[in-house]
Formats: structure tokens, C-alpha cells, sequence
């Protein structure tokens, strides 16, 4: 059986990441999000093991000796990471594994797995993303800014991914990414059992 392969979705607050990534997940099959681990805290109806996995700043660290993380960084103040080990069990079988993840992880990703796909997400224009984050209102007005500004930087970064999809039609969007799993899953070394048995 030919091993599943990793799709990283990046994208700056407010662009529409987790959205287009759990629409991804509902209409394509063999798609396993693989849920990363923060020390940050828990937000009102985030759940444990579903959203992240929530724990202290001594276990975290624990896990970087060990090795046991495939990329982590520290974002607005926080860490979070992507179990190898998680990882490795879904494209194991076969399955797609989704890294919902920041530019920083991404690139660690690439570095270790050259063959990953990083999928980036745009927002329309500068106005919409700022529109976007200032109507969470889940953080101050600096909070905001701060955001907005990382958020500049993070679309710099997205140039060097695999593919760009602009987030203008939620619709469009989530269909461009579908195509872009779909297209990976035909590719030669995916379908070599199909080819052997034919012969």
C-alpha cells in the first residue's frame, strides 16, 4: 500500500483556514486532521483532542527533548506542535494526514519531509483580512494590530509554498484545495498498484 501524503494549510488569522480545512475534511475521504499540541489556553467550546491538544509549558518541553514533534514554534507567545509519531500513523495507512499550521511550521515540514505539500490560503485584499480579525474581537485593538502586522509578513512567506488559493468565494476556495488532494492522489507513485494489476 502507498503511503498517504501530508498537505500543510497555511494562512494569516483571518483568511479562512480552519473553515476551508473542515469543509475539506467533510467532503473528502481519507483526509485525517492531525491535531497539534499547544500550551496555550483553552478557548470557550474548544475541546481537548478534537481543536488541540492542551498542555503545560513542562510537557511541551518534555516532548521537544524527546524529539517527539515534527515541527513546533512559538506563536503570539505560545507553543505549538505536530506529533511525529501522529503523523506517521495516518500516512502509514495510507490516509491523508492535514497540518493545520503556521508558515513557520510549514517551512520545518518542508525541510523534514521535502515532499509535503504546502497549501497556502490568501484573504482577497489587505481591507477583508482586516475586516476579518477586528470582527473576532477575541483580543484588543493592539492584540489586532499586532496581528494584522504578522499577518503582512506570513503572506510574504506564502510565496514560497506549493500552491496559493485566494479565499475571496469560501465555495471556490474549499474546491481548489479539494483539487489540489485530488490531483497529488493521481500522481504516479499513488496509483502503482492499479498500473500492476492492469498488467
Amino acid at each position: 500500500m502507498a503511503r498517504g501524503d501530508i498537505f500543510v494549510i497555511s494562512a494569516p488569522s483571518g483568511s479562512g483556514k480552519t473553515t476551508i480545512c473542515r469543509a475539506l475534511l467533510a467532503r473528502v475521504e481519507g483526509l485525517v486532521l492531525s491535531v497539534s499540541y499547544t500550551t496555550r489556553e483553552r478557548r470557550k467550546g474548544e475541546s481537548d483532542g478534537r481543536d488541540y491538544y492542551f498542555v503545560n509549558e513542562q510537557k511541551f518541553d518534555n516532548m521537544v527533548k524527546r524529539k517527539e514533534f515534527l515541527e513546533y514554534a512559538r506563536v503570539y507567545g505560545n507553543w505549538y506542535g505536530t506529533s511525529f509519531a501522529a503523523v506517521d500513523a495516518i500516512v502509514s495507512r495510507g490516509e491523508d494526514a492535514v497540518l493545520e499550521i503556521d508558515v513557520q511550521g510549514g517551512r520545518s515540514v518542508k525541510a523534514a519531509v521535502p515532499e509535503a505539500v504546502l497549501v497556502g490560503i490568501l484573504p482577497p485584499d489587505r481591507d477583508t483580512l482586516r475586516k476579518r480579525l477586528f470582527g473576532r474581537a477575541r483580543e484588543g485593538r493592539e492584540e489586532m494590530e499586532r496581528r494584522l502586522e504578522a499577518a503582512r509578513q506570513e503572506i510574504s512567506e506564502l510565496k514560497r509554498y506549493d500552491y496559493l488559493v485566494v479565499n475571496k468565494d469560501l465555495e471556490a476556495a474549499v474546491r481548489q484545495v479539494e483539487w489540489i488532494v485530488r490531483a497529488r492522489r493521481l500522481r504516479r507513485e499513488r496509483t502503482a498498484a492499479a498500473v500492476d494489476r492492469i498488467l
